[in-house]
């Protein structure tokens, strides 16, 4: 099951799967604009708000952010609201 916003395992298989030569030019959008949301999904969302699910399809895909501050994190960091226990 994906995280709300994010693109599901299922669905990301689905596409991999059928040839891009047997792709009609709107399902190449389409899956170009989720493929890019998901990974903007996956920049903003903090690891440990992460199913265990979507986790291991980030670090396949190279969504990962293993580690490091989701960019909502950050920017409320640099304006002085972020959490004081985070450095």
């Amino acid at each position: 099951m994906a995280d709300t916003g994010r693109q599901s395992m299922t669905d990301k298989a689905a596409a991999s799967v059928k040839p891009d030569s047997q792709k009609s030019m709107t399902e190449k959008a389409g899956e170009q604009v989720k493929g890019v949301s998901d990974s903007i999904a996956s920049t903003l969302q903090p690891q440990s708000d992460k199913s265990a699910t979507q986790k291991a399809g980030d670090t396949l895909s190279g969504n990962s952010n293993e580690g490091q501050e989701s960019l909502t994190d950050k920017a409320k960091q640099t304006m002085g609201m972020g959490d004081a226990e985070r450095k």
